[in-house]
């Protein structure tokens, strides 16, 4: 236990085999159980974890493949769910996360500072380095994107898979919601907002080391921007309309109608100059620009609100030194450190 509160760890896993059991075995004395989910991997990877022995794993295999570690992870958080466990924690099993780091990511969840926290390769740029340039650009632009999607504004690595959420908060998210795929993180995001959870970024040092990625880069390119589109509007309509109709839908459904119909009209209005040599008068010239206007300010301040709104923690970001983390495991089932 980790100051009185369960501790399982998900681990999706698919031809990990190699590093399963260095990952299972280097987690920290206080996790109390460890679900491995084995997406059909065609690997020995069922076996290396079964010979273990552990009363603290359980295994659970699926007959197919779900499509990436999303469908795994959803699998393990059931199995949390069922048995009622505190705070859960999801790493990969390819052991690119370092288990050390768990306690940072558990703390800000204790101590009630929080309800959901994300590892953060980017804090100190030199420590990114060693992670392949194209991952990093890749990562970068993502974390972009979601910002917007997703409403967490503060939240700068995305695609970290490394988290920790409270159990109750967990029981509150519809899983099935949850992608599947390589997006599962995003989306992730994107259902936590829809429920004003408050999401902090720690800071854990990313570590590369002879893994091989089974991420499709061209499927993330044809794929990605599709259900980015699809996951701002689930989350404006179910946050802002679903749950409570709020200013910033209104500001956007009349700004969106303003800005369309402008541009309508100024489109029909250059139809006719350029084809059919009707000058534009200074009437309908006004007609198309102030609705142009209106709804770009519209959109501008449901902008505003949208980021004044991002629901964050008691601290947006967190950063704790290795002395730190090893006097938190220290302290454990004693009083909690204040910091």
């Amino acid at each position: 236990m980790f100051y009185n509160h369960t501790v399982a760890v998900v681990i999706p896993a698919y031809r990990v085999e190699k590093w399963i059991a260095e990952v299972i075995t280097n987690l920290p004395g206080f996790v109390d159980r460890v679900f491995v989910v084995d997406d059909a991997s065609p690997d020995n990877l069922s076996q290396v974890v079964s010979d273990l022995n552990s009363p603290k794993i359980k295994l659970i295999r699926h007959e197919k493949n779900l499509g990436g570690p999303g469908g795994a992870t959803k699998t393990g958080f059931r199995q949390a769910i069922e048995e009622d466990i505190d705070l859960v924690v999801k790493m990969d099993g390819d052991n690119q996360m370092d288990p050390k780091y768990l306690p940072g990511l558990l703390l800000p969840l204790v101590k009630n500072e929080c309800d959901y926290t994300k590892g953060n390769r980017f804090s100190i740029v030199t420590d990114i380095s060693n992670m392949p340039v194209i991952r990093r650009i890749g990562n970068l632009l993502l974390s972009l994107a979601t910002k917007v999607v997703s409403g967490y504004w503060h939240v700068v690595d995305s695609q970290n898979g490394f988290f920790a959420i409270k159990g109750k908060v967990l029981k509150n998210i519809k899983l099935d919601w949850l992608d599947n795929s390589y997006f599962f993180e995003n989306s992730m995001l994107i259902n936590l907002n829809i429920i004003e959870a408050k999401v902090s970024d720690v800071y854990i040092p990313a570590r590369y080391l002879d893994e091989v990625s089974s991420m499709n880069i061209l499927n993330i390119l044809f794929r990605f921007p599709y259900k980015l589109i699809k996951g701002l509007f689930g989350r404006i309509f179910f946050r802002y309309f679903y749950r409570d109709l709020s200013p910033v839908f209104v500001m956007l459904i009349l700004g969106l109608t303003l800005l369309g119909g402008g541009g309508g009209v100024g489109c029909f209005a250059w139809y006719q100059s350029v084809f059919h040599k009707i000058d534009m008068s200074i009437g309908t010239f006004a007609l198309g620009l102030i609705p142009i206007l209106l709804g770009a300010q519209l959109l501008l301040n449901a902008l505003i609100l949208d980021i004044q709104q991002s629901p964050t923690g008691t601290h947006k970001r967190y950063d704790f030194s290795e002395k730190e983390l090893k006097q938190i495991v220290d302290n454990n089932q004693s009083e909690l450190p204040n910091r």
